[in-house]
């Protein structure tokens, strides 16, 4: 349908989606395992306030600390926005079954692709938010430890007598491992990570019968995504060729979670190209608007 009757039905619809996102996000906020989950990430983000410089040398904080920060900030996130996903997603099929919320919504009628797609954007969401929260603080905390360290490496090169060069060089290095934008783009790689688990999710409890079921087929997937470009290769090179032909549908429908490895590279203290970012963010689109769907295609047959 096109011309001014289209424009109502997709603000209905996109309204529509609003609605039971926000409601997911807020029936999410009030489960007992977001409080843990969250408490966990930023214990251990705030904890890197506690692990103060030691008496090693000032000359090893620059290559140390601050990396160190960065690893451990951003492996936190990643375990938490992982979990998060697939124990969200996969909470929330089986508890609207369970509590006839669903039978409700789709008696409105609501479409349900709608249902489906709000359901992913409220989970997503949530993870947004958190990620958020836990960059400000990630920033703060590098932040403190950069000016320490620029400090301390000044005043101790300044003590030995070192050129004005070699300070400065110093100095542009430390401060490359401090916040910046690349950092930025390397929590927004998570997120674009953590939302094709989401919606990778989404699609197994859309046919599972639990949601430890659906908890375990997605870990297992998200861990055979760092191995699927190695598997391919070995695989599609010794292969027959309905083999191949199996092995590159494979490819196209489990993601290779090697290509988020670009994250170890910010924490090096490398740029994140912007086209790299781009590259990310088009990938995880493709396999979101697959995985979604996919689910609506297995969900539309599902009888309630």
């Amino acid at each position: 349908m096109t011309g001014p009757s289209a424009i109502p039905i997709r603000a209905s619809r996109i309204g529509r989606i609003s609605v039971i996102a926000g409601h997911t996000f807020t029936q999410l906020v009030r489960m007992k395992v977001f409080y843990f989950l969250a408490a966990f990430a930023l214990i251990a983000l705030a904890s890197n306030f506690l692990h103060l410089p030691q008496h090693g040398g000032p000359e090893a904080l620059g290559s140390d600390i601050l990396p160190l920060v960065k690893s451990w900030s951003l492996g936190t996130m990643t375990l938490f926005s992982v979990v998060m996903s697939i124990v969200a997603t996969a909470l929330l099929l089986p508890k609207d079954i369970e509590e006839r919320t669903l039978y409700t919504i789709l008696a409105k009628p609501v479409p349900r692709l709608d249902y489906l797609t709000g359901k992913l954007f409220g989970v997503l969401a949530l993870v947004f938010v958190s990620l958020v929260a836990m960059d400000l603080l990630m920033t703060a905390v590098l932040q403190v430890r950069t000016s320490m360290v620029l400090a301390q490496e000044t005043a101790f090169a300044v003590e030995l007598q070192k050129p004005a060069a070699y300070i400065e060089a110093m100095r542009a290095e430390i401060i490359a491992h401090g916040p910046n934008w690349s950092l930025q783009g390397a929590v927004f790689a998570i997120f674009i990570r953590s939302a094709i688990i989401a919606s990778m999710a989404l699609l197994i409890s859309t046919f599972s019968t639990s949601t430890l079921f659906t908890t375990i087929i997605g870990v297992l997937i998200y861990f055979m995504g760092h191995f699927q470009a190695d598997a391919v290769e070995a695989y599609f090179n010794a292969g027959t060729a309905s083999g191949k032909i199996f092995t590159g549908l494979l490819s196209l429908f489990l993601p290779n979670f090697q290509i988020f490895n670009v994250i170890d590279a910010v924490i090096e203290g490398h740029i994140l190209p912007a086209v790299e970012l781009l590259k990310l963010t088009g990938i995880g689109a493709f396999y979101v608007i697959l995985y979604t769907v996919s689910s609506w295609f297995i969900f539309a047959e599902k009888e309630f």
